[in-house]
């Protein structure tokens, strides 16, 4: 997990390369992004972004790379999440539901507050 955290604040520290070596135009990423034009400026030049928006910026500049997992990332994900489960670290379905309808909710007001 500390791997994850760190290359999370190593791609929060170096926001403003990544998105400048995109190939995509930074207008792009930022209409995918959600996030009004000055808002994502002012975010880029503090650097921070959400963990939800860095998310939503890096499917929009590397949309490959989230979609095909190896046939061992996959395999190796299932097995963590297994462990995890039989060490008590899941959650009931009902709670992931609610969290997602949550999710989606904020999701669709933000959606139409940018619109």
């Amino acid at each position: 997990m500390i791997a994850e955290i760190e290359r999370y604040i190593e791609i929060q520290n170096n926001i403003d390369e990544i998105l400048k070596n995109s190939p995509f135009k930074m207008s792009y990423i930022i209409e995918k992004s959600g996030i009004k034009k000055p808002t994502f400026f002012k975010k880029l030049k503090e650097k921070r972004f959400t963990p939800e928006e860095l998310l939503v910026i890096s499917k929009t500049i590397e949309p490959k790379e989230w979609r095909n997992e190896t046939k061992e990332e996959i395999l190796e994900s299932l097995k963590r999440s297994e462990e995890d489960f039989k060490n008590g670290k899941g959650l009931p379905g009902e709670v992931v539901l609610e969290d997602m309808r949550k999710r989606i909710e904020k999701y669709k007001a933000d959606a139409l507050r940018n619109i």
